[in-house]
């Protein structure tokens, strides 16, 4: 096992990670429901929300750097 298929596995774990952690945010938007005054109009960040964009911010930079570092071929194969 070389280099370059160990950094494909950790891109492999960051993407289904990202996956998992995008679904687990709570939607932002009210759509429509927002129309009929049943938003919410000052909701705060919670800290396991917090923790959870501070994790998803973490791993798309992860993600997209592997992703450039593994489309530019600078790893020996």
């Amino acid at each position: 096992m070389n280099i370059s298929q160990v950094v494909q596995i950790i891109w492999g774990i960051s993407a289904l990670g990202l996956i998992i952690l995008v679904l687990l945010h709570s939607p932002k938007g009210d759509g429509i429901g927002g129309i009929g005054g049943q938003a919410q109009l000052f909701t705060s960040a919670k800290s396991a929300e917090t923790t959870l964009n501070q994790i998803t911010w973490t791993l798309s930079i992860l993600f997209m750097g592997l992703t450039v570092l593994l489309s530019s071929n600078w790893l020996p194969r």
